[in-house]
């Protein structure tokens, strides 16, 4: 259980942070780089929730996503160096992913196939969806890098890529069931 008494601690005043267990690290360290990414993905969520009024369903897996992503930072922050632990550390497990991918059919099916690529915007809500999207899209390219020199387990590669998936389909349907969406019309502007 996280027991937090004192936000500051001034250990990190010298431009490095602990991870779980393990030596320090930089702060811009790419595993660092890659769940602070995934905290900012987690943020931009919670700022498209604000625009959910009517979409209590939609509410609910964005809830339910931000809770998975903090279960991918701890996963982050906790590095797999092939070492025994006295403890199990939290990991994203294939479920999470599996979850997404059924989430995704379920929005997608109440959507018209695209004809075109679609334009961030629209609502709020969707346009708040959409900065989200290129968040995660942003951390998986960070955690892709970090897993080419480190261990990054697969369920969290998948997780990360289901997700921007999701949150594309969250975003059209957020835009009136994609009637709202914007569609991009190649060399409109020639």
């Amino acid at each position: 259980m996280v027991k937090l008494n004192k936000i500051y601690t001034r250990t990190g005043d010298n431009g490095t942070t602990a991870l779980v267990f393990g030596p320090r690290r930089d702060k811009h360290d790419l595993r660092v780089e890659a769940y602070g990414t995934v905290d900012e993905t987690n943020s931009t969520i919670g700022l498209a929730r604000l625009h959910m009024s009517g979409m209590a369903e939609l509410d609910a897996m964005l809830f339910r996503i931000q809770n998975d992503l903090f279960d991918l930072g701890a996963d982050l922050a906790a590095p797999d160096t092939g070492e025994k632990l006295d403890y199990e550390p939290l990991r994203i497990v294939e479920a999470q992913a599996t979850r997404l991918e059924a989430e995704i059919d379920a929005l997608n099916a109440h959507l018209d196939p695209l004809t075109s690529f679609v334009l961030p915007g629209g609502s709020a809500a969707a346009a708040h969806l959409h900065l989200a999207r290129t968040v995660s899209r942003r951390a998986e390219r960070l955690m892709v890098e970090l897993s080419r020199s480190e261990t990054v387990g697969a369920p969290a590669l998948k997780y990360i890529n289901r997700l921007s998936d999701f949150l594309f389909v969250a975003a059209r349907f957020a835009n009136d069931g994609g009637k709202a969406d914007i569609l991009w019309i190649p060399g409109k502007n020639r």
